[in-house]
């Protein structure tokens, strides 16, 4: 088998560009599309959904819909990833996955922000329902096969941990972009008003997003780099096998702690600019391209320094400061002497070490365990350790979008919830570093070493 040249590296890595920036629109401002502030209303956000907690006094609509849908994802992943570790095509087991979904992922991105109706209303309630269906279940089909491409193409943990470095680079570009959206949409707003310009950019990004999940499948034909046989396990043997790993369920315990956090971070960003330091929507543009700036100066000490120190080491030191800087956010704004400018500066600087660090090193643990466990069973379930991995922590995204849209509302035009959330992302990162410090990488390692 062929070894992935530097090229091939990162053409491989523009597809998670494409995807990440999807992700990134979803993500980072469905909520603030669909449940806006009074900032957003101001400047002449239409309210499309019916607002509050109106599902037994406790979940909003956006809130329900945006958890199903991760759950949705999450019960798809295994489904997904059996027929991709079954696949037979002369393409490869992963290709042609990617190849056909990522159209409909572009697609539904896009159409989740365009309502049928002008006038708020439970038409648009199942629409948006029905669009971030497609979507996750399109981003399931691209990303699962996608992934397990990590561990296949690379075939030492060096080159898994190269590559993980490289998508991780593409993937906070990609999420980078996504916070641009309001700064390209400020462009628009004089000729077709805040709802129209807002879809205008999507529209244009996912054209840029399906052309670059495309460059893997043309650039690389997996037939040459990667040679596995197909596995004959069904689908629930398969994940049930994947989750008797003992190593990976300690990881994935720890991860979906983290997902949760950084889920309530990420989605509520634009709010902590807007309504606890009272900044305009653009700064958070300038915040989270200036957060991925300086986290891109920690790529290279990160991938030089996980082989000396240890993934688990730096990972658990990647809590810690990520800890402290949720916890920092939850007194943005009430900060004595600290200009509210300078306030978000050292959110920018606190979160970046830690994001280099979350965005290199749980790829490339999930890699060293697939192919550890592969090498004990002699199955190749490389697709499934992925989708394991992504059901747990969709699992726990799905928990923290109902967390963050129920307590978002406390305290309404105060600011509280937002506060809330954030202490509560801290004390999520503060139980992620205690289970991963139970994860035992020598053994992994050892496996791989004696194989």
């Amino acid at each position: 088998m062929k070894k992935l040249s530097t090229a091939k590296v990162w053409a491989f890595a523009t597809g998670q560009f494409g995807w990440s920036l999807m992700s990134g629109l979803i993500s980072n401002w469905l909520i603030y599309f669909y449940q806006p502030d009074e900032t957003a209303i101001a400047q002449g956000q239409t309210l499309f959904i019916p607002q509050g907690r109106v599902i037994l006094g406790i979940v909003t609509i956006i809130g329900a819909i945006t958890a199903f849908g991760r759950v949705f994802d999450a019960v798809t992943d295994p489904l997904v990833a059996s027929w991709s570790d079954r696949c037979q095509s002369p393409k490869g087991r992963r290709m042609p996955f990617l190849r056909f979904a990522a159209l409909p992922l572009a697609l539904c991105t896009v159409l989740t922000f365009w309502s049928p109706s002008g006038e708020q209303g439970w038409l648009n309630a199942g629409f948006l329902f029905l669009m971030i269906t497609g979507y996750y279940f399109s981003l399931t089909a691209y990303c699962t096969p996608y992934n397990a491409l990590i561990s296949e193409l690379g075939h030492t943990p060096d080159e898994r941990l190269n590559i993980s470095t490289v998508i991780s680079f593409t993937f906070i570009a990609g999420t980078a972009i996504a916070y641009m959206a309001p700064t390209i949409w400020g462009f628009f707003v004089p000729t077709l008003g805040r709802v129209n310009a807002i879809r205008l950019t999507f529209s244009l990004m996912a054209v840029l997003s399906f052309i670059c999940m495309q460059v893997p499948v043309m650039a690389i034909n997996e037939k040459e780099y990667v040679n596995t046989v197909p596995t004959k396990d069904s689908a629930f043997g398969s994940l049930t096998a994947t989750f008797k790993n003992g190593e990976f369920r300690k990881f994935v315990a720890s991860d979906i702690l983290y997902w949760i956090a950084i889920t309530m971070f990420q989605t509520g960003l634009p709010f902590f600019v807007t309504s606890l330091l009272k900044l305009p929507e653009s700064m958070t543009t300038l915040y989270f391209v200036g957060m991925t700036a300086v986290s891109l100066v920690f790529y290279l000490p990160v991938n030089k320094l996980a082989p000396r120190l240890g993934k688990k080491k730096l990972m658990v030191f990647g809590f810690v400061i990520f800890c402290a800087a949720y916890f920092y956010t939850g007194f943005l704004g009430n900060i004595p002497f600290v200009p509210a400018v300078a306030q978000g500066l050292v959110l920018t600087v606190a979160a970046a070490l830690p994001m280099a660090i979350f965005g290199i090193l749980p790829q490339a643990v999930v890699a060293d365990i697939a192919q550890s466990d592969a090498k004990l069973t002699g199955s190749n379930r490389e697709g499934m350790f992925y989708a394991a991995r992504t059901f747990a922590f969709k699992m726990g995204q799905s928990l923290s979008m109902l967390l963050f849209t129920a307590i978002s509302t406390i305290g309404a035009g105060t600011g509280l919830g937002y506060r809330i959330t954030a202490f509560l992302a801290g004390a999520f990162c503060v139980l992620g570093a205690l289970v991963f410090l139970s994860y035992n990488e020598r053994k992994i390692n050892s496996v791989i070493e004696e194989k």
